[in-house]
């Protein structure tokens, strides 16, 4: 059996009702699961940037991609290198913060993640950290150390180091790209 790891796809669709559902069927047709998935706009007001994380083998993201790109909506299709590729993620954690002395540990802590006191209120904390899974996840152990009342996580989002782009492969060029953002 083909080794499974983490892909991440970076998907240029059209910004209009129902292509979201589309792309997100084919996953679910084919019997993948989307292990995160972001969604917004780009600069160009008729066009959205899905950046989704799935768990497949060389042989079948190849697939998935081709099948994506022959979806009428969807303009260009990448399989982000990870070695060549940025990927972020916002994460919110409200923290049970009951007295000063708990709410000034956790503002250090959250200081020495450069993460964001998004929120104070009485007996509670909110920080915003952007980072790697691994950044998120060593905020997470720490502050399990006091009561986490609520996390949030948007899902990764990614571009191309460099001049690279997503509109570096489009349809207009050949509907299938076996070239360079293959794999």
């Amino acid at each position: 059996m083909a080794e499974q790891r983490v892909y991440t796809l970076a998907v240029l669709v059209d910004n209009e009702a129902g292509v979201l559902s589309q792309v997100s069927r084919l996953f679910s047709r084919k019997g993948y699961n989307i292990e995160s998935l972001a969604v917004g706009p780009t600069h160009r007001n008729d066009e959205s940037r899905i950046t989704i994380e799935v768990i497949s083998d060389d042989d079948q993201i190849i697939l998935l991609a081709n099948q994506l790109r022959k979806l009428l909506t969807v303009h260009s299709v990448n399989i982000l290198d990870n070695e060549k590729s940025l990927r972020r993620e916002l994460v919110m954690i409200k923290v049970m913060a009951p007295d000063s002395e708990i709410r000034n540990e956790i503002i250090q802590i959250a200081n020495i993640f450069r993460g964001q006191i998004v929120d104070v209120s009485v007996g509670a904390l909110t920080i915003a950290l952007i980072g790697d899974e691994n950044k998120i996840k060593g905020l997470e152990k720490i502050l399990s150390e006091f009561e986490i009342i609520e996390l949030v996580r948007t899902g990764y989002v990614a571009l191309e180091r460099g001049l690279d782009t997503i509109y570096n492969d489009t349809k207009e060029k050949g509907e299938f790209n076996y070239g360079k953002n293959v794999l």
